[in-house]
């Protein structure tokens, strides 16, 4: 196979990009770097075409690397011809490699191979070549042997029939067939082992839909619920038009001494080997598909997340809430340092409202506190109620707002949060999170396993190698967009930048403070264990901010600080003027950049890319992202009417639609018919979250806390 012409097909690219795209990766470049600094090799592949072309070559290198060890295993039978070895050469999937080696690959005792064993082969060679005159029975009296315990002629034809079956099962066509088949005309069927039951899983109870129309979130339904043991779930495949299939590829021949012994062998061998395998197959099939689209939609979530608007400038309370163990709190200055913990318990069952106010307004006055971060986990509604009556309260303006502290719980327990905060229980390592998520999302997020980050659904039920590679994929992506200053990043934020192990990671941080403030990138040359590759791959995404070289303070390479200050030095400016932030419209002093990036010997792209960074040094691509909503008031799920129109935060987008956050403890559902006027396949078509949207409420079930929103207004 032409990897490189396949690659450029299914990403619909030219083969010159798949083949850069391909020689940069083995070369040991990460997707972030290439992504960035060598737009001229690749075309400007962005990172998640890179991404796919990644994974898309993985499999495609194990497939070639599986039909070299099969071609291998069936040369060493003295089995191979040339239409078998042209059939696995074309092969595109794992599953057609399989197929065609099936009859070939070494088995363990079955009912063929027994019968094989009791020299029956020639007798099943009789039978299918369909041209005996004689019955079956006078046949099979010369195989009658008692040394082989083959006793009788029902014995010695029952053996024929099991090498028949098994010969049938073990072709690949009619298997790619009946595959085929299956999936565009089968079904799937779920029902419950207690129909009185209640469960989530009650629309399932007596359930069947297409196979070609089943939703991924469906499918992951399905399966959660049989491993739950709570439904029967199985593939009902078209078996009267399979058999009828099997029946004319095998009989070929009326004859009155055959035909009805095959029928026999055609249906054993479907239902006995060939519908399980295939049903295992399918739903195999259909989960990976549901997990791959799965994981897509938790990857594109956690992008939003991730990718959130720092709150940079205030002095934040974090509030952790709880009932019996009390709320924690913790205040953070601008810059993320913890400058005071303390415990109070306005909710149930110490409800002592009063004198947490007083303990809140003394923190609010002594550290000059303008945010309030409370965490939307157990007892937050209750907090809230607090909080919005203290501020009424206040002489100065205070807002709150609530923030998703999914992960909070995993990383205030984590070795890591110990390290940092030795000091601290898990309540107050908790609240610092919950403070620091609003001051810098991406910083404070990097910290959690993603999967606790709790923005997708069925991550559990999924392949988890699979699922970290992805996730983990957008968090480095999302780091390496932002950048980080190298005087500030703690390790967990460094290990994500490109080109940056866990170990190295530490050292920049033990570097930093062993020797004090990095003043040049060249200086990361100094860290143990990072190397001149490494240096190339991750300096880019380094800022330095007020160091010797203004130009370490933006994302230009130090490969084209050369080309930059050449450009400088044309436009009549210097170094220094970076800085001053005076370059604000140079691009409209340049009138052809192919001229004058020949001229600098560096690529068109590169001097467009450096030209914008020089304009705007170190610019946070998540300024442009929708600001969180900050309140001063509180909403009850009582207040809510039909017909109420609200702003609200989306907090995830699934298969079906999107919960959004309007201000009661309840997020609300925006069900995919109700989220445009066009129609959309996937509500990430038209929501992210992050988004903030006007939504208008559809109906409220207070005993089922179900809010039903629209965005159709």
């Amino acid at each position: 196979m032409d990897i490189i012409a396949k690659l450029a097909e299914e990403l619909n690219i030219r083969e010159t990009q798949a083949k850069a795209a391909v020689q940069l990766i083995d070369e040991g470049n990460t997707i972030p770097f290439i992504s960035r600094y060598r737009k001229e090799a690749t075309g400007a592949l962005n990172d998640e075409v890179l991404r796919n072309l990644y994974e898309r070559l993985t499999y495609l290198r194990n497939l070639e690397e599986k039909k070299e060890q099969v071609i291998a295993s069936i040369e060493e039978q003295g089995k191979m011809t040339e239409e078998l070895r042209q059939r696995l050469q074309a092969a595109e999937t794992l599953v057609a490699v399989e197929d065609l080696y099936r009859p070939y690959r070494p088995k363990r005792r079955t009912r063929a191979t027994i019968a094989k064993e009791k020299g029956l082969e020639p007798l099943a060679n009789v039978i299918f070549l369909q041209m005996t005159d004689k019955p079956l029975e006078q046949e099979a009296e010369s195989f009658l042997n008692s040394e082989k315990e083959v006793h009788t002629v029902q014995e010695a034809i029952a053996g024929a029939m099991d090498i028949l079956a098994e010969r049938i099962s073990d072709e690949a066509s009619y298997r790619n067939y009946i595959r085929k088949l299956t999936m565009r005309a089968g079904k799937i069927v779920s029902v419950a082992k207690d129909q009185e039951a209640e469960s989530v899983y009650e629309m399932y109870y007596d359930f069947e839909e297409g196979l070609a129309k089943l939703a991924g979130h469906r499918i992951l339904a399905l399966n959660r619920g049989e491993s739950e043991k709570v439904l029967t779930v199985k593939v009902e495949a078209p078996a009267d038009q399979i058999l009828q299939y099997l029946e004319k590829k095998t009989i070929v021949r009326d004859n009155p001494n055959t035909t009805n012994t095959l029928k026999a062998v055609v249906e054993d061998s479907y239902k006995r080997l060939i519908a399980p395998a295939i049903e295992r197959e399918i739903r195999n099939e259909l989960t990976e598909r549901a997990e791959d689209g799965a994981i897509r939609v938790f990857g594109k979530n956690l992008e939003q997340l991730l990718m959130q608007p720092p709150i940079a400038g205030h002095v934040v309370l974090g509030w952790d809430p709880a009932f019996r163990t009390g709320c924690k709190l913790a205040v953070v200055d601008a810059t993320g340092k913890v400058l005071d913990t303390t415990v109070i318990y306005p909710t149930a069952p110490q409800n002592k409202v009063e004198q947490s106010k007083a303990v809140l307004k003394k923190l609010i006055d002594k550290y000059d506190v303008s945010l309030i971060s409370v965490g939307n986990g157990t007892a937050s509604r209750e907090s809230e109620m607090v909080i919005v009556e203290l501020l009424k309260e206040l002489p100065k303006p205070v807002q709150y707002i609530i923030v998703n502290e999914a992960g909070a719980s995993v990383y205030s327990a984590s070795k890591l949060a110990t390290e940092e905060f030795p000091n601290f229980d898990v309540g107050q390592r908790s609240a610092a999170s919950i403070a620091r998520r609003l001051q810098d999302p991406l910083a404070e997020l990097v910290k959690i396993d993603p999967k606790s980050i709790g923005v997708g659904q069925y991550q559990h039920d999924m392949n988890q190698k699979k699922l970290s590679g992805a996730l983990n994929g957008v968090v480095e992506d999302c780091v390496n967009k932002v950048g980080v200053d190298l005087n500030t990043a703690s390790a967990s934020l460094l290990e994500y930048i490109s080109g940056i192990s866990k170990i190295v990671a530490k050292n920049i941080v033990t570097y930093r403070e062993e020797n004090g403030r990095f003043l040049t990138r060249s200086q990361l040359l100094k860290v143990a264990k990072l190397g001149p590759k490494a240096y190339e791959q991750c300096a880019g995404f380094m800022r330095i901010s007020d160091g010797k070289n203004p130009l370490d303070g933006t994302s230009v390479h130090p490969e084209s600080y050369e080309a930059a200050r050449k450009l400088l030095d044309k436009l009549g400016f210097v170094l220094e003027d970076i800085r001053n932030g005076k370059l604000s419209g140079i691009s409209r002093k340049i009138s052809d950049y192919k001229k004058l990036a020949a001229e600098l010997e560096v690529g068109e792209m590169t001097l467009q890319d450096i030209v914008k960074e020089l304009e705007k040094p170190a610019r946070d691509p998540r300024d442009e992202m929708p600001k969180p909503i900050l309140r001063t008031d509180v909403l009850e799920m009582k207040d809510l009417t039909p017909g109420m129109i609200l702003k609200g935060t989306v907090r995830n987008v699934i298969d079906f639609g999107a919960f959004v956050d309007i201000g009661v403890h309840q997020d609300g559902l925006v069900h995919i018919s109700q989220i445009t006027e066009r129609y959309i396949k996937h509500p990430l078509e038209a929501v992210s979250v992050g988004d903030i949207v006007e939504v208008k409420v559809l109906s409220v079930d207070l005993k089922k806390k179900r809010i039903q929103l629209t965005m159709k207004l």
